[in-house]
């Protein structure tokens, strides 16, 4: 007799056995502990990796025979992401040197052409007359003009100071003359020194 079959005639026993005893409208719980039990035992089973090493011996053993193949094969596809990923970054470095060397090329450019730039400024205030060089120095800011100041020989240095307002011309002697020292600037009550004669003069 089948599986099925046995099944039905049990369920069949057991029904005629609740309906004699008059339990028509009430559960027996018999019956369903037993119907559970049927339905765990035909319930199909989830086939392991036993099961399939047991029934499929042939393909375990094809499993196991490329097992070190395949790994050969991660480690090289690993080693070439690797290679790939070190040349690309090597690119990236040699473009960030190229463009350092190129702003720093810019760079020297510039100050090359500051210095020009400077030193023409100086000798244009240089070949000035005082008084007009110090009007342009009065409207200049404080910084820049004493900048420009200590970059002048001492002649015209002074000529120009003399020519302008007392306390703007005692601010910019102040500033040259801290400018030259490596110590902390003067207090704002100490003295006036007189302008600095420049070493290039």
């Amino acid at each position: 007799m089948s599986r099925g079959a046995l099944t039905l005639a049990l369920w069949l026993a057991l029904s005629g056995v609740a309906l004699a005893a008059g339990g028509g409208d009430k559960p027996d719980p018999a019956k369903e502990a037993a119907m559970k039990a049927l339905a765990i035992r035909d319930a199909p089973k989830e086939v392991s990796a036993q099961d399939f090493v047991a029934k499929e011996p042939a393909k375990s053993g094809y499993c196991a025979n490329i097992a070190d193949a395949a790994a050969d094969a991660r480690f090289a596809w690993q080693k070439e992401q690797l290679a790939t990923l070190e040349r690309q970054v090597e690119e990236r470095i040699k473009a960030l040197e190229e463009k350092r060397a190129e702003y720093e090329t810019w760079l020297k450019r510039r100050n090359e052409f500051l210095a020009k730039a400077d030193e023409t400024v100086v000798a244009v205030y240089a070949k000035m007359k005082p008084d007009a060089a110090a009007l342009q120095f009065a409207n200049m800011p404080e910084e820049s003009a004493a900048a420009l100041l200590t970059k002048l020989n001492a002649r015209a240095a002074s000529a120009i100071l003399s020519e302008m307002e007392a306390t703007r011309a005692a601010t910019l002697a102040r500033k040259m003359s801290d400018a030259g020292r490596k110590d902390a600037p003067a207090a704002p009550n100490a003295p006036v020194p007189a302008p600095r004669k420049n070493e290039r003069s």
